[in-house]
């Protein structure tokens, strides 16, 4: 059984927050372009595999909300889940230059994430190669997109998870 302090599920519930604004400011400016794939990493590195997951999870549906809901959201779900999940393993592992690995993983986490929409989108409508063809641009602009969110926020989140280290040392 997993458990989740108090602390982490407000942290939890905060960044998930943060994550679906993120995804609505930035809705309307270049496609694919929005930070959740960012935070979602930096989460998965800085906090676990669980957090991340429950981010990834909580982000989709409750922006499915304001920008609609289909079949895509599941797909939305478990692509933002599963890059949450190799996130938190490349955090165990990468304690050395956590930065430059994280930002080159959510280069990748992009294609990733196209790839998996694509394969739900091969599951309904079928056709899958001409789907995902037409989708790299889109998955270009998200991992351009990841890099300089990862690039900016890194440093910020990481020293917010210190803040409270500190207090509660």
């Amino acid at each position: 059984m997993i458990r989740l302090s108090t602390y982490k599920l407000t942290l939890i519930s905060l960044i998930a927050a943060l994550c679906v604004v993120g995804r609505l400011v930035f809705q309307f400016f270049i496609p694919n372009v929005q930070p959740v794939t960012a935070i979602i990493i930096i989460s998965g590195a800085l906090l676990g595999v669980v957090p991340a997951i429950c981010i990834a999870l909580i982000t989709a549906y409750v922006t499915s909300l304001f920008l609609g809901m289909g079949i895509w959201t599941i797909w939305q779900m478990i692509a933002w889940g599963l890059i949450g999940c190799l996130a938190g393993l490349l955090g165990k592992w990468t304690a050395r230059h956590q930065q430059l690995y994280l930002t080159i993983f959510s280069c990748f986490a992009a294609y990733l994430f196209g790839f998996i929409l694509s394969i739900g989108t091969f599951t309904v409508g079928g056709n899958f190669l001409s789907y995902y063809v037409a989708g790299l641009p889109f998955d270009t602009w998200h991992a351009i997109g990841n890099v300089v969110f990862m690039i900016i926020l890194y440093p910020v989140i990481t020293r917010v998870f210190r803040i409270k280290q500190w207090y509660s040392d």
